[in-house]
């Protein structure tokens, strides 16, 4: 029951969510600053949901393989290589490493 309970109020919560976003009147939408931080807030939560899943193992910082993945999709991403090459070569990188180390 309780289970049930904790999942009704997160749907009402995200309901809630939404509900407010679209709320907002456009006035305040139109605002130079909110267009640039809206703008740029997705490209800072995907840099900290790669960093913290790079180099993060539980409560502990750590240096893996995974460090050499992301290097080379950084580097495959600074030379406009298409998104399948830069996750094919991230992932043959990362293996390599394993299997070498």
């Amino acid at each position: 029951m309780t289970l049930w309970v904790a999942v009704a109020a997160t749907a009402l919560g995200c309901y809630l969510l939404k509900l407010a976003g679209v709320s907002v009147p456009r006035r305040m939408l139109d605002q130079p600053a909110v267009r640039r931080s809206a703008a740029l807030l997705p490209v800072a939560l995907l840099a900290a949901l790669v960093g913290v899943q790079t180099l993060s193992s539980g409560t502990r910082l750590v240096v893996d393989a995974r460090l050499a993945g992301v290097a080379v999709a950084v580097v495959a991403l600074l030379l406009r290589a298409p998104f399948i090459v830069v996750v094919a070569l991230a992932a043959l990188t990362a293996a390599l490493v394993r299997l070498v180390f």
